[in-house]
C-alpha cells in the first residue's frame, strides 16, 4: 500500500493504491480517494498525538485489503502538522531502524531491475555522473525497486527526485537517460555544459521516445497512446533547468553533514508491562490479546481521558503514547 499522486489541473490529487502481482505482472489499484488535501483525514486528540480517521481504514478494508493504524500513519506522514512531525521523527527513526534490523530480508534479483530505474537509484544514492559501478549497486538499493508496480516505483522516485537541488536537474536528466553514450568529447562524463546543446537536446528527445516504447519498462500499465506521464515530468525537468555550476559531490557530501549535525536521539521512556497494564486500565493478558486495531482504539480513547488539556498529567500522557508505541511494536 502507498501513497499516489497525480496531478490535475496543475494541482496534486492523492490516493491511497496498492500493487497486486496479477498473472505474473505487477499492477496497481486505487483504494482510497484523498483528494486534494489528506490532511482532513488526520484526528488530533491532544498534545503531539494524532490518527488517521477510522472511516479510511473501513473504506480500505472494504476493498479486501488488510491494514493498520501504522500502515496509515506512515502513508499520511507528510500532511502531518509541521510541528508535530519535527517533535515524533526522532521516535520514527528509531522504530524504522529497529524494524529494518529485525525485519526479513529478501533476496535481491538485479537482473530483473530496468536498466533506468537503476541508473536513477544510482545517481539519487550516490550523486555521481560517473556510472561504471551500476552493476554492483548495494542489496538494499535493488530490494527497494522490486515486487511494486510500475506505478508505485514511479510514485517513489517521484519522492525521492524532490529532494535534489534546481542546480542538480539537468545533470540527473542527463545522466539517467544515459547521453553521454552520444558524445566522444571528453568534456561528456564530466561537463556536458560545453557540449553543443542542440545535440544534446537531440539526444535526449531520441532516448526519451526510446524509452516510451520500451513495453519492459512500462509493464503492468495500460497503453498511453501517448507520451507517458511518468516520462513528462522529465521533459519538464531536462528544458526547465540549466546546468549548475558546483560539484554534486560536494553537495552531497554538506547535505549529509547537514542533516547529521541537526540529529539529537530522543529520550526513552521504559515501561514494564505493567505499568503499561495501570495506565491503559487493562491487565497485561488482556493487553497481549488484543488486535493492533483494538490497541489503536483503547489508546485513541485513554488519550483523550488523560491529555492535560482534560485534567490529565502531563508526564502520564507521554507514558501512555510509549506504552502504546512499546505494545504496537510487539505485535508486529
Amino acid at each position: 500500500m502507498y501513497l499516489a499522486s497525480v496531478s490535475e489541473c496543475g494541482r496534486a490529487h492523492f490516493f491511497i493504491r496498492e500493487s497486486f502481482l496479477r498473472e505474473g505482472i505487477y499492477r496497481h489499484r486505487d483504494l482510497f480517494d484523498l483528494g486534494a488535501s489528506p490532511g482532513r483525514f488526520i484526528v488530533y486528540p491532544g498534545g503531539n498525538s494524532f490518527y488517521v480517521d477510522e472511516g479510511v481504514e473501513d473504506a480500505i478494508r472494504a476493498c479486501g485489503t488488510q491494514t493498520s493504524q501504522e500502515e496509515l500513519e506512515n502513508i499520511f506522514w507528510p500532511f502531518l502538522d509541521p510541528e508535530i512531525r519535527h517533535k515524533l521523527e526522532p521516535f520514527r527513526r528509531q522504530e524504522r531502524r529497529v524494524k529494518d534490523e529485525r525485519g526479513p530480508k529478501s533476496t535481491p534479483h538485479p537482473e530483473t531491475v530496468h536498466l533506468f530505474d537503476k541508473r536513477r537509484i544510482h545517481f539519487l544514492k550516490f550523486g555521481q555522473m560517473e556510472q561504471r559501478s551500476l552493476e554492483h549497486l548495494p542489496a538494499s538499493a535493488i530490494r527497494i525497486l522490486q515486487a511494486k508496480s510500475r506505478d508505485e516505483i514511479e510514485q517513489g522516485f517521484m519522492r525521492m527526485e524532490n529532494a535534489l537541488r534546481p542546480r542538480e536537474i539537468k545533470i540527473y536528466c542527463y545522466v539517467i537517460f544515459n547521453l553521454q553514450q552520444h558524445f566522444t568529447q571528453r568534456c561528456a562524463k564530466e561537463a556536458p555544459e560545453f557540449l553543443d546543446q542542440d545535440e544534446v537536446d537531440r539526444c535526449f528527445l531520441e532516448e526519451l521516445c526510446r524509452l516510451d516504447a520500451d513495453p519492459a519498462l512500462w509493464s503492468g500499465l495500460p497503453a498511453a497512446g501517448r507520451l507517458h506521464d511518468h516520462l513528462v515530468r522529465y521533459v519538464l525537468m531536462f528544458f526547465d533547468h540549466d546546468y549548475g555550476s558546483r560539484s554534486l559531490v560536494d553537495e552531497y557530501l554538506r547535505d549529509f553533514m547537514n542533516r547529521h549535525r541537526a540529529y539529537r536521539p530522543p529520550e526513552s521512556v521504559l515501561l514494564s508491562m505493567e505499568e503499561a497494564g495501570r495506565i491503559f486500565g487493562k491487565s497485561r493478558e488482556a493487553l497481549k490479546k488484543m488486535t493492533r486495531r483494538e490497541l489503536s482504539r483503547l489508546y485513541r480513547r485513554r488519550a483523550q481521558e488523560l491529555h492535560p488539556d482534560k485534567g490529565g498529567s502531563h508526564e502520564t500522557f507521554l507514558h501512555l503514547t510509549a506504552a502504546y508505541h512499546k505494545l504496537l511494536r510487539a505485535k508486529r
